[in-house]
């Protein structure tokens, strides 16, 4: 059944001068209705329901502003367009004060009309078509590719598509096409463990060969060059930030900002103690434990990450010699406040002012005790969402927007990604095992299907602190969650379809790491 034809009210005092105008637009498929004044028009909206209102400023009676607020009344949600002769700024800027959709300055062009009418009214659904078609062309070669070929390179342009599609079908309403989307996953996540299973103790230890840029690589490589050309930089780290998160946020952050995104690869284990302390010192966690044995304590939560400024510090005296270092971690929402009101003064006019946002994270960890929160962020596009209305009214938008007010660049970035998860995988361990549910640490670890988790029986494989001749490393791959068989119901009623980090998959480990140069 072909689709009803957009209805349009035209209100003009003189509106037989725009009978080809009308005729023009009905011939294209609209319903076009014309007024005289705005009583008239009023009338008419009272009575039916027209998908668009393209309204004259000038008119005998009451003026086309005065209508627009009348008219919002009547219908909250339906598309203004103000049509005038006046070119004035003040014309313009008060018809944009009362959020009219646009602004089309007389005479106007039957095609004008059209063209305009069809970006309002069908312009996300063309969109949407577009997309659609050319992911159906895209999608037999994605099919296609040899994984198992990928070097970290094709690993990152691929991870970095696959996440470019995800947003793009989700904001498309395709849901059709997300699903054969989503089902290119599984292939994903068991290659890319394996891709990362033999080449991660090779890119640790031999640090000048071919391989990504590492956690301990991000100040040095990234943060540095910015500062040879500025005497200030602001670093910034939003704990657990993933990949697709970042692309729904960069349309806004590029409102202030011209943008140059790369990508790098977190730690493992791709948790906080390990990821983000590797990030601030430049070093690998073996490396800490033996320089700063005080900052480095013997089970993984008496570190929680208290020394990240001192060890940035050190980083920095090593690389550059003694910089101004400001820095500022916001956990709680009296952070955050706090930051508000102080923020012009929290960025150094010299040196590297870095800040630490462990929202994402604390929403990440929160998720699966709270069935509101669960409810909320039930998927990644929901997720998404989420993160999006809190970076619109955070603190950390404040202080990209200072930055850009100052002229300063910002390096952005994450420490580490999360997958949800959804796959039970039975581990047994001995109760002196860590707790984590994507990685383990303990002797005699083994997950009882192999290709569910991956095994390093040595810490020096992964350059982690000694922990006995015979405790072992046992990382999860996919979107699998560790339970105990003892356990198993519990932990699978409790924790299927969380969030989690610490294991192998592109979502944890491929991370975004943007440039942002105020614009001019």
């Amino acid at each position: 059944m072909a689709p009803l034809a957009k209805s349009v009210l035209w209100v003009d005092d003189e509106a037989e001068l725009l009978e080809s105008h009308r005729l023009f637009l009905t011939d294209k498929g609209y319903r076009v209705q014309m007024a005289r004044n705005a009583a008239d028009a009023l009338e008419l909206l009272r009575q039916h329901a027209f998908d668009i209102l393209l309204l004259d400023e000038q008119m005998p009676g009451m003026r086309g502003i005065a209508m627009v607020r009348e008219a919002r009344e009547l219908a909250a949600s339906m598309p203004i367009v103000m049509v005038t002769k006046s070119e004035e700024d003040s014309t313009l800027r008060e018809a944009l004060g009362q959020d009219v959709t646009d602004y089309l300055v007389k005479p106007v062009t039957p095609r004008q009309v059209q063209a305009l009418l069809t970006r309002i009214l069908e312009g996300a659904r063309i969109r949407s078509q577009a997309i659609a078609r050319r992911f159906v062309e895209r999608f037999r070669e994605l099919e296609a590719v040899r994984l198992k070929d990928l070097d970290w390179r094709g690993w990152t342009d691929r991870y970095a598509e696959l996440v470019q599609w995800d947003v793009d079908l989700t904001a498309a309403g395709e849901a059709g096409l997300l699903t054969s989307l989503r089902a290119l996953y599984p292939a994903m996540h068991r290659d890319f463990a394996a891709f990362v299973r033999d080449g991660y103790p090779r890119w640790i230890h031999e640090l000048d060969g071919d391989r990504p840029p590492l956690s301990v690589d991000v100040v040095g490589e990234f943060l540095l060059p910015a500062l040879a050309d500025h005497r200030a930089v602001v670093f910034i780290v939003v704990d657990c930030l993933r990949l697709d998160q970042w692309k729904v946020l960069e349309p806004i952050v590029a409102q202030a900002f011209e943008i140059d995104t790369a990508h790098y690869f977190a730690l493992l284990p791709t948790a906080t103690p390990y990821a983000r302390n590797a990030l601030f010192s430049g070093l690998f966690p073996a490396e800490i434990a033996e320089r700063f044995p005080a900052w480095w304590g013997e089970r993984e939560d008496e570190s929680l990450n208290q020394h990240e400024r001192d060890l940035l510090v050190e980083q920095l005296r090593a690389l550059r010699g003694d910089l101004p270092v400001r820095y500022h971690k916001i956990t709680s929402a009296h952070d955050s406040d706090d930051l508000e009101r102080h923020v012009t003064t929290a960025i150094a006019d010299d040196g590297v002012s870095a800040f630490v946002f462990n929202f994402i994270d604390l929403l990440t960890h929160g998720r699966s005790e709270s069935a509101i929160l669960y409810e909320v962020a039930r998927d990644e596009a929901a997720f998404r969402q989420l993160t999006e209305q809190w970076f619109r009214r955070s603190a950390l938008w404040s202080v990209l927007r200072e930055a850009a007010r100052r002229g300063l660049p910002v390096l952005l970035t994450s420490d580490h990604g999360s997958i949800h998860c959804n796959t039970p995988a039975t581990v047994y361990a001995k109760k002196d095992a860590t707790v984590n549910l994507r990685y383990k640490m303990g002797e005699d670890l083994r997950a009882e299907r192999p290709e569910q988790a991956v095994l390093f029986t040595d810490a020096a494989q992964l350059r982690l602190p000694p922990q006995g001749p015979r405790v072992n490393t046992l990382l999860a791959a996919g979107d699998t969650f560790f339970v105990y068989p003892t356990k198993l119901r519990e932990y699978q009623q409790r924790y299927r379809g969380s969030f989690l980090h610490g294991g192998i998959s592109p979502e944890e480990i491929i991370l975004p790491l943007a440039l942002l140069t105020p614009r001019r």
